[in-house]
């Protein structure tokens, strides 16, 4: 595999010229053949109309691999609203810089440490790409490549404490004749759940991003990875032994019971997204932590539901767009 691509390739000829492209090769094993599709319930009624291509938030083009620190390789049919944020330097030298969340075509969530130094204010030098699965490789038929119009960090973000509050920015999309980001099954918007809505302790979550493999790395990870973490009791996560008093109502923590998985360097801003019904609902945005995968110190992450108003007043969506479709008890 000289190129390090993800799957098998070949060289194929179109249009008169030699270009490459995946195979139409079936899976190994249980995934040979294609799962039979499994019809979801019906989600309720929404309480207000929603544009089409909020429709299908919260839903995988692909089954979530069984098997980031500790994750495996993932495919971003399984994340398709991951976004890859990309920064142009004075340099001309494009960098890798943050991950996000694709929350309706034009808006990408992410967190405010993302934009040091005032680099928010110069939108013109960041880039998104949607639908990517490796820095190392542009695959065209997948991936959505757009400007950044805006920059919004929430106006409360201090990290003067080294604790990130209120760690949560928006990202407009500029626009192509009016529209910015075209549903596929690799590009899909994700779900935000309800105002103030918490689940309990121990719920297990998806996290993703292109972050560090291991704490220490002084490079990134060239594929999308996914990990699974469970979140954390408050009380837990605000003892002496963990965060102490850093830890403040607009974060939650998540980690795994032997420390084996946890979001690294590289992975801010990214989702952590967890199942209710049959969608995904972005709970978190992966913010801080000490270390990656440490005893003790599990991913903080920036509690999105106590964000709903801020983000429709600033994106002009509805408060609940995607929750209003959150399953009732």
């Amino acid at each position: 595999n000289l190129h390090y691509k993800r799957r098998p390739w070949c060289y194929v000829r179109k249009n008169r010229k030699i270009v490459w492209e995946y195979c139409g090769i079936p899976r190994c094993g249980s995934e040979s053949s294609p799962p039979s599709p499994e019809t979801p319930p019906p989600p309720p009624a929404p309480t207000t109309p929603e544009p089409a291509a909020e429709s299908t938030c919260g839903q995988r083009s692909r089954r979530k691999h069984l098997k980031i620190v500790g994750g495996t390789v993932a495919t971003v049919e399984t994340h398709p609203w991951i976004a890859a944020i990309f920064w142009r330097s004075k340099s001309k030298e494009t960098v890798f810089r943050c991950g996000g969340s694709l929350i309706s075509s034009c808006w990408v969530l992410s967190a405010a440490h993302c934009f040091p130094d005032g680099s928010h204010r110069k939108p013109r030098r960041f880039s998104v790409i949607l639908g990517k699965n490796a820095m190392n490789e542009t695959d065209r038929t997948a991936e959505q490549n757009f400007k950044v119009e805006e920059i919004i960090l929430h106006e409360g973000f201090d990290n003067s404490d080294g604790d990130f509050n209120n760690d949560i920015a928006l990202l407009r999309l500029r626009d192509r004749q009016g529209r910015c980001a075209k549903d596929s099954k690799f590009v899909k918007t994700v779900c935000l759940p309800p105002p103030q809505q918490r689940l309990q302790a121990g719920v297990t979550c998806d996290i993703a991003g292109y972050g560090k493999e291991k704490y220490g790395l002084w490079y990134k990870s060239n594929f999308l990875r996914e990990a699974q973490v469970n979140l954390l009791a408050d009380d837990v996560c605000r003892h002496e032994d963990y965060y102490g008093n850093m830890i403040s109502d607009n974060m939650f923590c998540a980690g795994r019971p032997d420390w084996s998985r946890d979001a690294c360097e590289g992975d801010s801003g990214g989702p952590l997204v967890c199942q209710v019904g049959s969608r995904l609902f972005l709970f978190g945005v992966v913010s801080w932590g000490e270390g990656c995968a440490q005893e003790n110190r599990p991913g903080v992450y920036t509690r999105v539901t106590n964000y709903n108003r801020w983000i429709a007043e600033k994106t002009g969506l509805p408060s609940i767009a995607a929750g209003s479709m959150f399953p009732q008890k």
